[in-house]
């Protein structure tokens, strides 16, 4: 799997903490992906208990409670 994977993941966080995706049309063209990758990437996120839901009003996923998803190595002192 490459890296770039998991930095997308938390790109997508970023977004979603900021109530900035858009809508999943407008989100799979930030990626440049599929709309059905967008939603693949939803529910990973979904997967590592994340609660999502995706707001009409505001056109953007968001959380239903605060929290950030962490993908990085944190060595032991």
């Amino acid at each position: 799997m490459p890296a770039n994977y998991f930095l997308r993941l938390e790109y997508l966080d970023e977004l979603i903490r900021k109530k900035a995706t858009g809508s999943p049309k407008q989100l799979a063209k930030k990626f440049d992906v599929s709309e059905r990758t967008i939603y693949d990437y939803i529910n990973i996120l979904r997967e590592l208990d994340a609660e999502i839901f995706y707001c009409s009003i505001c056109e953007s996923y968001m959380y239903k409670k605060h929290g950030l998803i962490d993908f990085k190595f944190r060595p032991n002192n």
